[in-house]
């Protein structure tokens, strides 16, 4: 018997583990690179952080704003209110032809037609970002909000580049 079970053992295919998570990356086939892409996607959507989601599995960076980073003072808040806002929501995100750091630059909305970007502004979890918005949402920030979130405002005056080491608070 348990010669059987050794020789069972060395002629059995041996199966290797999967790994949790993979990383699938899409490539078009000629056909689909040529069809026009959809002008909006909607769908529920999975938040990363308090500026970007992902709706069918497209990250979308909502276009105009800057929350903070996850690592950020504010950063977890920031989160933690955009899916307060988009919890069991249909959200609807218009595209425009750029991209940022491989996520789509969108203009997102809530079922009732409000701007997920302005909602997160106006929550003092957000700045506008001029560049990219002209001043859109800058009549919604919160006073002293560009203080509480140094960080985002520095990095847009070019000071504190995504990725750069630890800062202290300006005085």
């Amino acid at each position: 018997m348990g010669i059987l079970r050794l020789i069972f053992r060395v002629l059995k295919p041996t199966r290797k583990p999967r790994p949790l998570s993979r990383i699938i990356v899409f490539s078009p086939t000629p056909s689909q690179a040529t069809l026009p892409r959809p002008r909006h996607l909607t769908g529920p959507c999975w938040v990363v952080d308090g500026d970007t989601i992902i709706i069918q599995r497209t990250s979308i960076r909502l276009a105009g704003i800057d929350a903070p980073e996850l690592d950020h003072p504010y950063g977890e808040v920031a989160k933690s209110a955009m899916i307060r806002l988009c919890r069991g929501q249909m959200i609807r995100a218009d595209i425009h032809e750029q991209t940022s750091h491989d996520r789509m630059v969108e203009t997102c909305t809530l079922p009732d037609g409000r701007d997920l970007a302005a909602e997160i502004v106006k929550m003092g979890l957000a700045v506008d970002w001029p560049k990219f918005s002209g001043g859109k949402y800058r009549s919604l920030e919160q006073a002293g909000v560009r203080k509480k979130l140094w960080r985002c405002d520095a990095r847009q005056k070019g000071r504190f580049p995504p990725g750069a080491g630890e800062y202290t608070i300006p005085a």
